[in-house]
């Protein structure tokens, strides 16, 4: 796509020489209209003239002035035609006939309040994120989306001077543009994946496990929506991510079932590990000889002791390993 944006290379004059230079002329206009009053003739006429103009002109001078701090920029425009964009920092005159409309460049943060979404197997859960942002393309920004209407509703019954135009306001509209449009890919990708492990045991992306992929993918589809406005994406990622509160009770309980299941299989397989190199070990050191019946019942003593949720109360056998 092309690029619209261009440099402004009009007229520009340091401010400080042309702010010496308006109040010399001002000095001397307010000096030529006395002087002409106290001639009180033709050629007096003539200066009165001649300085009353140029005290008019001082005026429009003084619409010229413009300072610009890092990290900001004014849109020049020339009665509606756009004329360039203004980075230089400093103090300067330009035409006072350009209308200049001050952008921050600076980036911005914007941390979105969760919303509450369904994600791929359809559950409801809440997410929220946080993005840092800054206006990339002025072009775009000013024209390519109605910011300043935007900024004239968001301001509406404030009475602000030049209400629309002001960079507070043009930036607050800015930072709505980018909250819709966060939301909108926010709900655009958790949509895609689902919160937690399904139960068929495929491994697949989720959002609790997609950690920088998610991110990125979010930072993608951000770009993508902001492009129009000139708005570029810094960073953008999920810092909050829970089931929504109608079914985050019965989900917990089914993370509990889940963990309680994982455990008693790792406890199992530690269980039957062990008997196994009881058994081989006595049967190694010849300690004593065991029958199928009476593996059997040591297996089944063991496990008991091993997989148990409660201590084991010994017992202890006078007789053979049959009683």
């Amino acid at each position: 796509m092309e690029k619209k944006e261009f440099a402004f290379n009009g007229m520009k004059v340091n401010g400080f020489i042309m702010l010496f230079v308006n109040l010399i002329l001002t000095f001397l206009a307010i000096a030529g209209i006395v002087y002409g009053i106290i001639l009180d003739s033709a050629p007096g006429g003539v200066l009165i003239g001649a300085s009353v103009t140029t005290l008019i002109a001082t005026f429009f001078i003084w619409g010229g002035f413009v300072m610009l701090e890092p990290n900001e920029a004014r849109v020049m425009v020339f009665f509606g035609k756009y004329k360039g964009t203004f980075t230089d920092t400093g103090y300067f005159w330009v035409n006072p006939f350009l209308t200049t409309k001050k952008l921050s460049l600076r980036a911005r943060n914007l941390d979105a309040e969760p919303i509450k979404v369904n994600d791929k197997t359809g559950n409801p859960v809440m997410i929220g994120l946080v993005l840092v942002w800054k206006l990339k393309d002025t072009y775009k920004a000013m024209f390519e989306i109605d910011s300043q209407t935007m900024a004239q509703a968001g301001t509406a019954g404030k009475n602000e001077v030049n209400i629309g135009t002001s960079v507070t306001s043009m930036m607050n509209a800015f930072e709505n543009f980018v909250k819709t449009q966060s939301d909108a890919a926010l709900r655009q990708v958790a949509g895609q994946y689902a919160y937690d492990d399904t139960d068929n045991h495929i491994e697949e992306l989720t959002l609790r496990s997609g950690g920088d992929e998610i991110n990125k993918q979010l930072e993608e589809k951000l770009d993508e929506r902001l492009a129009m406005a000139g708005i570029e994406v810094v960073e953008a990622r999920i810092n909050y991510l829970a089931y929504a509160p109608e079914i985050a009770a019965v989900m917990l309980r089914r993370q509990q079932a889940s963990a309680i299941i994982t455990a008693r299989e790792k406890i199992v397989e530690g269980a039957v590990s062990m008997v196994k190199m009881a058994l081989d070990k006595l049967a190694d050191e010849d300690i004593v000889e065991l029958d199928d019946d009476k593996k059997a019942a040591m297996v089944s003593n063991l496990l008991v002791v091993l997989c148990g949720d409660e201590s084991a109360q010994p017992v202890v056998n006078t007789g053979t390993l049959n009683h």
